[in-house]
């Protein structure tokens, strides 16, 4: 039985569109994951929290923008999660980075590093009990946790 060329071409239309969408659905959904669990939470509200590292920026406004999925600082898994936030302001951008540990016996996120990189390489430390002073060191994250070039 012979297939007319036109019926593979919409075949192959039809099929195309319907895996790019299902790949687009599948982004958008992991994206929305992230944003709205608490290890992530956690972190915007300790940067919108500190006046040092919101005016660095430039905000507010404060945009905060879908983590990079393939980046190799973002790991989560049950216990722990690690990830590299894009955030920019009005005057500047950077990277919230962050790392959060899950307590089993409450089932909650507790964030344990939330240090603000920005562009122009000064480091902001969000959980510093004093008002925390610009630096110019550089964050590296590495696999067995945040490790700080100086």
């Amino acid at each position: 039985m012979r297939v007319p060329t036109s019926k593979l071409q919409q075949m192959a239309i039809f099929t195309t569109l319907l895996t790019g969408s299902g790949v687009g659905t599948m982004y958008y959904l992991i994206q929305k994951g992230f944003s709205r669990s608490d290890y992530h939470r956690l972190a915007l509200e300790r940067l919108e929290a500190n006046p040092v590292a919101m005016e660095s920026l430039g905000a507010p406004p404060l945009k905060v923008y879908n983590i990079h999925l393939s980046d190799r600082h973002n790991k989560v898994d049950h216990q722990m999660a690690q990830i590299k936030i894009p955030v920019t302001g009005s005057k500047t951008g950077g990277y919230l980075y962050t790392s959060s540990t899950k307590d089993p016996d409450v089932n909650r996120w507790d964030l344990q590093l939330a240090v603000l990189h920005v562009r122009e390489g000064q480091m902001i430390d969000l959980l510093a009990p004093t008002p925390p002073a610009l630096s110019s060191q550089q964050p590296d994250v590495m696999d067995g946790g945040p490790v700080w070039k100086c």
